[in-house]
């Protein structure tokens, strides 16, 4: 939805209150919360220099964003005192690298690494390169399993559908599926995320009579932040600053 009418140019805080509102639970960690602030602030302000029609709006074309009634009903007061205090506690901090807005893309939950923005986005980025991501897998939704109609599985990857043969599964080192050939075609693994929907290019597929399973670990492109891991890094006591250096390497936080 590009359609701007509907979007109005707002202080700068007040809509990264709404979007990290929207982007994760307020139930998280304030250092966690702290820390998304900051990435979808910067986040929202390397849009706007790299798109100069781009506004502050309350459109979600990059991030979610929660009116306040949207906040109050979805996380009660802890909204307004949790999310509205991560905010202004980091009040004008951006990340940087090399002194320039730095692409601080974030996701839910990795596999327990994260992934090259080089390989998801094609973006040659120092600072977006696979980390070790650990405590992601001490939440529930780090690992997915459902099951497809194994004719529909064949009509979204376009193959001819007979015995299911997946063959020649290539993992990078931190186990996301670069390449894989299912009944003779060959896809990448982030085409066969994007055609089957899957939650994350870590995927393992097993063929079952008429259906096949699927199971994911991780969910979302895998690259900057894992909100999860956030989560885990400030439970282990890590503060925001830390959190951000270990997704963003080798970035600086500045104040605007």
């Amino acid at each position: 939805n590009s359609d701007k009418s509907d979007a109005f140019a707002m202080d700068l805080e007040d809509y990264i209150i709404g979007v990290v509102a929207g982007e994760m639970p307020a139930s998280f960690s304030l250092e966690a919360l702290k820390a998304q602030a900051v990435a979808s602030r910067t986040f929202a302000l390397y849009k706007m220099e790299s798109n100069k029609d781009y506004v502050l709006s309350t459109t979600i074309n990059d991030q979610v964003y929660l009116t306040q009634d949207d906040m109050k009903n979805k996380w009660g007061n802890d909204y307004e005192y949790r999310v509205k205090e991560a905010v202004l506690d980091t009040e004008g901090e951006v990340l940087t690298y090399n002194g320039k807005l730095a692409s601080t893309y974030y996701f839910a939950i990795s596999n327990g690494y994260t992934d090259d923005a080089l390989t998801v986005f094609q973006e040659d980025r120092d600072y977006l390169v696979s980390v070790e991501s650990p405590w992601d897998k001490d939440y529930q939704s780090y690992t997915s399993l459902y099951t497809m109609n194994k004719s529909d599985f064949c009509s979204k990857l376009e193959i001819t559908c007979g015995d299911i043969q997946v063959s020649q599964v290539n993992r990078a080192d931190n186990h996301y599926v670069r390449e894989v050939t299912i009944n003779g075609k060959t896809f990448t693994g982030i085409q066969v995320f994007q055609k089957l929907n899957l939650k994350s290019t870590d995927f393992t597929i097993t063929s079952k009579g008429d259906t096949v399973e699927i199971q994911t670990l991780g969910f979302g492109h895998g690259v900057g932040m894992s909100q999860y891991g956030a989560q885990g890094m400030a439970n282990d006591g890590y503060l925001y600053q830390d959190i951000l250096k270990h997704y963003y390497q080798n970035t600086e936080i500045t104040k605007l």
